[in-house]
């Protein structure tokens, strides 16, 4: 925590020195500023009371909408309402907020992640490592058999299934078979 905390604001200074960023504020405030950020960072560990506490916290981040539907107050032609969290000298209080349709929509779309970037979809014992190695207990435990994966459907059957024709039959009807394959150019 401490070396992220470092690395963050420390490039923030080289960025500030290079010139490759600017501010409002003066070149002072910003070192009080830093100062003070490096200082106060903390990141909160949550201590888990009970297995329905865990799974409420963790359920909040698991394929949810970036704002939730109860906190959208109004919305008109031109404007949204919506309540949030302002949070200042370690208080957190709710406020009403209202922006225009182009801000609101701005601050929805720095919620979605960027293209090859993905949210967490199964999380705990659902997630693919976890329930590869406990499933078989499960099944024990629950005094069930786990089912056969089913086989796999070929190429040709789903093209037949869905176009009606078989594509291993050539056009007199004759069943086709791998015969191999020409190097380019050989012919």
């Amino acid at each position: 925590m401490h070396m992220w905390r470092f690395a963050v604001i420390s490039f923030l200074r080289a960025a500030r020195q290079a010139k490759l960023v600017s501010s409002e504020l003066s070149d002072r405030e910003l070192r009080v500023l830093f100062a003070d950020q490096y200082r106060w960072w903390s990141v909160k560990v949550d201590h888990f009371t009970s297995k329905e506490h865990f799974l409420k916290y963790a359920g909040r981040y698991v394929r949810r909408p970036p704002i939730a539907q109860y906190r959208i107050q109004s919305i008109t032609d031109a404007k949204v309402q919506f309540r949030c969290k302002f949070k200042q000298n370690g208080k957190r209080r709710w406020i009403s907020l209202t922006c225009s349709l182009e801000e609101f929509v701005h601050l929805l779309a720095e919620q979605v992640p960027d293209r090859y970037q993905h949210a967490v979809r199964r999380f705990g014992l659902l997630s693919p490592r976890a329930s590869a190695l406990t499933s078989a207990a499960l099944f024990t435990l629950l005094g069930q058999q786990k089912r056969p994966r089913p086989r796999r459907l070929g190429w040709a059957f789903a093209i037949q299934r869905d176009f009606g024709v078989d594509p291993l039959r050539d056009s007199q009807g004759h069943q086709m078979h791998w015969v191999g394959r020409l190097s380019p150019g050989s012919q």
